[in-house]
């Protein structure tokens, strides 16, 4: 019966691959291969001080910092993080999650990591999107390695996009955004991985970081993101 309300549902609302927008055939899931094999990887986490790591650098203390794949708007595959933020598939960012964590898994990237962190939305954001898709990617990177996902940051406020934003201007939107919760603390010495969709000037991350040292000043930080903004 299952097979048949999936044939007919697949018939009616055939699944897409948001890159080349052809239909996904029975073994893939989200994003057909061809497109998965051509994703623009980082490659990050086997580079010494990458260029994740020296946007931070000087700023706040961080461990280590890697990002799955180079987001550039109007570009095939930004569609891929458009879906996973803005139209309701949230799960595709915790199944490409899962695919990364594998991936950094298996080099000891994620070793010692005590809890996955997403940063957060504003419950007004929450409330209009429906949920927060840093979240997802949340767990499904604590789902390979192993570990809790814990909102140890809280947004105090809402802050307008940072979508057209300056670095200077991003980093200006952010402050007073965000603070520690209660649970920080319970976290003292122990090694906490910030988690977002994307990085692009690095404010937003700077900013939960910086107020979880304040609350927390030996918590061990680092960052993971989903994509990570090509600048031009």
């Amino acid at each position: 019966m299952w097979s048949v309300v999936k044939y007919v549902a697949d018939l009616l609302f055939p699944r897409l691959c948001p890159v080349c927008g052809k239909e996904l055939n029975a073994g893939e899931k989200y994003v057909c291969a061809m497109c998965l094999a051509q994703l623009p990887l980082t490659r990050y986490h086997t580079m010494q001080f990458n260029p994740m790591e020296q946007l931070f650098a000087g700023k706040v203390p961080v461990e280590r910092a890697t990002g799955y794949f180079f987001y550039e708007r109007g570009s095939r595959h930004a569609a891929i993080l458009h879906g996973i933020k803005y139209h309701n598939q949230p799960l595709m960012g915790e199944w490409l999650a899962r695919r990364f964590a594998a991936e950094l898994n298996g080099c000891g990237w994620l070793d010692g990591i005590d809890a996955a962190v997403p940063v957060p939305l504003h419950r007004s954001k929450m409330a209009s999107r429906g949920y927060n898709q840093s979240e997802y990617i949340a767990r499904g990177i604590a789902a390979v390695c192993g570990c809790r996902v814990e909102r140890l940051v809280v947004a105090a406020r809402r802050h307008e996009t940072q979508t057209h934003k300056g670095q200077h201007e991003r980093l200006q939107n952010t402050v007073g955004v965000y603070r520690a919760s209660a649970n920080a603390a319970r976290y003292a010495g122990k090694h906490v991985l910030l988690v977002d969709d994307v990085v692009t000037t690095g404010a937003t991350l700077l900013s939960c970081a910086t107020v979880l040292k304040q609350a927390v000043p030996d918590l061990r930080i680092s960052i993971a993101t989903l994509a990570v903004a090509r600048l031009q």
